[in-house]
């Protein structure tokens, strides 16, 4: 997915100088977008558990455009609790579905205690695709519902859908703390 896709798929959800995390970053596409989105005043944190993408990020961050948010690159594992400030937004665009099945509940429920009492959670997943190697705990539209209700936040809301180059969809949803 290119940046630009990136940026469109999630721009519904972002205000311009917030503080987000990216949380399972990779090698930066939604960082990137994130940073053009909030802005030169925005701050994003990507946190990656894997020292090669985090190597990706760092570069990312030293070269990012003026206009551009600042990124902070932090290494460790988004599952964990984190030493994150008061997030406005936190975003899991395609990491989810590395996360246990039965642990994707706690992870948004926690995620969610970390942001502001208006913060936004953004997800963004594959829809009706089944497990594989590279997706080994697949997470629907239907799924995140499911799990919203267990982690007690509110109903997901989609607020883009992407034709993946994979095969079929992505979605991206908003997620209410109640």
């Amino acid at each position: 997915m290119w940046t630009h896709d990136a940026a469109r798929l999630i721009a519904p959800a972002i205000e311009e100088g917030q503080r987000w995390a990216d949380l399972g970053a990779g090698t930066g596409t939604f960082t990137a977008a994130l940073a053009r989105l909030l802005g030169p005043s925005g701050t994003v944190y990507a946190v990656e558990q894997d020292s090669t993408a985090t190597r990706a990020l760092e570069a990312l961050a030293h070269k990012r455009e003026a206009e551009c948010s600042s990124i902070v690159v932090m290494h460790g594992d988004f599952t964990k609790p984190l030493e994150l400030p008061p997030l406005d937004g936190a975003l899991l665009a395609n990491s989810l579905h590395f996360v246990d099945s039965g642990a994707q509940a706690d992870v948004l429920r926690r995620v969610a205690n970390g942001l502001v009492s208006d913060g936004a959670l953004v997800v963004v997943e594959y829809d009706n695709r089944p497990p594989s190697r590279w997706v080994p705990f697949p997470v629907s539209l239907g799924r995140l519902a499911t799990l919203t209700t267990e982690a007690q936040l509110g109903v997901p809301e989609a607020i883009g859908r992407h034709r993946s180059i994979f095969g079929g969809g992505m979605y991206a949803a908003r997620v209410p703390r109640h």
